[in-house]
């Protein structure tokens, strides 16, 4: 909020001046995605990501509809939502537009998930946990775009109960209980 990621000595290791980056032991790695596809494989009887080829590819395919079909909009609105809730200037035209984008992305999601639990499956992998925090941010913005459609709220509604997710809204303090 102070943007000290702009600050030289951040931008050493993350060149956008953007956050997140980590350090695990002298590996700097930035870029959300990128960080949790890591701490995925370096754990992986976490089982966030397959490795069984079929089951991998179905991974791939809804980590790629979350980054092309979800995220653009989602962040948009998001964002100007969390203004909103700051008591920052928002543009109300930008949440208007994108969430009218977003809700045409989510009847597909409808279909999606009333085939199956998560996005690729029965099986909760990190396609599924990339849709937070701007899922958070919509849902929490006053509307009930996230809600109104029965297999997106059961899904969305399972993701913000996490309590991994419940550690992170509230100010994670140890990784060592989830």
């Amino acid at each position: 909020m102070k943007d000290e990621q702009k600050a030289p000595e951040y931008m050493k290791y993350q060149p956008f001046g953007q956050i997140p980056y980590i350090d695990d032991d002298g590996f700097i790695l930035y870029e959300t995605r990128a960080i949790c596809r890591y701490i995925a494989a370096k754990y992986p009887t976490s089982g966030l990501i397959p490795t069984e080829p079929k089951a991998s590819a179905l991974f791939e395919q809804a980590a790629s509809v979350e980054i092309t079909n979800f995220d653009p909009s989602a962040s948009k609105a998001g964002v100007e939502l969390l203004k909103k809730t700051l008591g920052w200037p928002s543009n109300e035209a930008v949440v208007i537009e994108q969430l009218e984008i977003l809700d045409k992305k989510l009847d597909a999601y409808e279909v999606i998930l009333s085939k199956s639990h998560y996005l690729r499956g029965e099986i909760l992998t990190l396609a599924d946990l990339f849709h937070l925090p701007f899922a958070g941010f919509v849902g929490a913005g006053g509307t009930d775009i996230m809600t109104r459609r029965p297999n997106v709220a059961r899904w969305y509604n399972e993701l913000i109960s996490r309590p991994s997710w419940l550690a992170y809204k509230d100010g994670v303090k140890t990784t060592t209980e989830y």
